[in-house]
């Protein structure tokens, strides 16, 4: 098992794991990028609990990307240019032998996240907490702003959010509009994706990384519904939130924590 395939099952175990109640049954999703313009994704009807290296398809990046532009194409046409942009597993050369694993149907947003500089894991959970609110009236007001420091060091100074957008192909091209804006916006690519009555999705450069913004994710949902009970939230100002994000020390301990 390669070094990257190893770090994303154990990040993905991490992910599952019961006690942290981020995903159950066959929720969820997970990828990684190899340095050869193919990435590791998380197969159809595996477990993130329980999930070995033979739970993951090794995917051409260019592949799945180009699936993006290739108009209105219908479920049976997806999956096979998703079968049609799995590589060999051992050689990382296109095509792939004949095998039944299927990559996950969000594997062209997986692939717009890992094109992106930085991004080298990505982790997509359905916490109970996270979806308390994107499933709540009060999405998107709810994600609108920042509460606390650790959250911005951790997790950026604002989420992408996402309306919610029919699973696959439309959710991911939905996904790279928002993506866009967002970078235009704040000059930097995101750590965090929030979507409507769907889930959270974190982007890290590296596995340890996207554990850690999954749990002060799922913090600051419980922090946030804690606030509803007490008047709602008191979101810190962007002056606040700037400030925060671009400090020295912050930095500093960003970069202690891995995070930088």
């Amino acid at each position: 098992m390669n070094d990257t395939l190893k770090q994303l099952v154990a990040m993905s175990r991490a992910l599952g794991d019961p006690e942290n109640d981020y995903v159950i049954l066959g929720e969820g999703n997970t990828s990684a990028r190899n340095p050869d313009g193919t990435f590791w994704v998380k197969a159809s009807g595996y477990q993130l609990p329980s999930i070995s290296e033979k739970g993951f398809v090794r995917v051409s990046l260019e592949r799945a990307l180009s699936i993006l532009d290739a108009g209105d194409l219908s479920d049976g046409e997806v999956k096979q240019r998703l079968l049609d942009a799995r590589v060999d597993p051992e050689t990382g050369r296109w095509p792939a032998p004949n095998s039944d694993v299927r990559p996950s149907t969000e594997t062209v947003f997986h692939a717009i996240c890992l094109s992106m500089d930085d991004v080298s894991f990505v982790g997509h959970t359905h916490a109970t907490a996270i979806n308390a609110l994107t499933c709540s009236k009060a999405f998107p007001e709810a994600f609108a702003g920042r509460l606390f420091p650790d959250e911005i060091v951790m997790c950026g100074p604002a989420p992408v959010i996402v309306p919610y957008t029919d699973p696959g192909i439309p959710l991911a091209r939905e996904i790279k509009r928002r993506i866009d804006a967002y970078q235009d916006a704040y000059g930097e690519r995101p750590r965090v994706i929030v979507m409507q009555n769907h889930g959270l999705v974190a982007l890290g450069h590296s596995a340890e990384q996207v554990e850690n913004i999954t749990a002060m994710m799922v913090k600051t949902a419980r922090v946030l519904l804690g606030t509803y009970a007490a008047g709602g939230p008191s979101f810190l100002t962007a002056e606040n939130v700037g400030r925060i994000h671009t400090r020295p020390d912050e930095a500093y301990r960003r970069k202690l924590l891995g995070e930088a």
